[in-house]
């Protein structure tokens, strides 16, 4: 699945959730990761694919979960085992370092910070689709945590809404190799138009931009 073209013109890279609860030493959720993060070589490559798509000028898109505050989730009728969990362990805290973008991956100036989604999907219940569709986009590129997650439940909506998918399957974690194996092996392939390394996107994209 990695013969895929990329019109450069048309193309978003979507960075899910870079938060240092997720991606730096001392997050809450980064011991539970790194195993898998380490293998792959998670932060390398998604510093890879951020210098490729800079050099491209292919628009960067952060696609960034709800940020906890005191009594989110704790009225709602059914919250999910995912948000009560981020309700007792306040997962991304609003104005705490976890909260925070890992310094990496930072927005900068003229990327696209889209509004924070209160479950999986980047898309449910947030202007991601509308702010794509301004920019013309046709084809998302999706990188980030967790793979069988926000990374699976985003793609998926994104296919649905009509947008060419791409995954990185180097580019993502997951807390166990099942889930990852799952998300690139089994599930991946009914939905993604093209699941990935960084090495053979970076190579794509530049054959595309020759």
């Amino acid at each position: 699945m990695s013969n895929a073209t990329y019109p450069l013109d048309r193309i978003a890279y979507l960075l899910v959730d870079p938060y240092n609860d997720f991606l730096s030493d001392g997050g809450k959720i980064y011991p539970l990761i790194e195993p898998i993060a380490r293998q792959v070589g998670l932060l390398d490559n998604l510093r890879t694919l951020d210098r490729t798509v800079r050099a491209l000028d292919i628009p960067v898109v952060i696609v960034p979960h709800h940020r906890w505050e005191k009594g989110d989730y704790e009225n709602w009728d059914h919250p999910s085992p995912t948000q009560c969990k981020i309700m007792h362990m306040h997962h991304f805290a609003r104005g705490e370092w976890g909260g925070e973008w890992h310094p990496d991956f930072a927005p900068k100036d003229g990327d696209i910070v889209v509004q924070e989604h209160w479950g999986s999907s980047g898309f449910a219940n947030t202007d991601l689709d509308f702010r794509l569709k301004q920019k013309g986009i046709t084809h998302v590129i999706i990188v980030g945590l967790l793979a069988n997650t926000c990374i699976e439940a985003t793609a998926r909506y994104a296919q649905e809404l009509g947008y060419h998918v791409t995954l990185v399957r180097d580019a993502t974690a997951a807390f166990k190799p099942e889930m990852m194996h799952a998300a690139h092996e089994l599930n991946g392939p009914t939905f993604a138009h093209a699941i990935v390394t960084t090495d053979e996107l970076v190579a794509a994209l530049a054959q595309a931009g020759a």
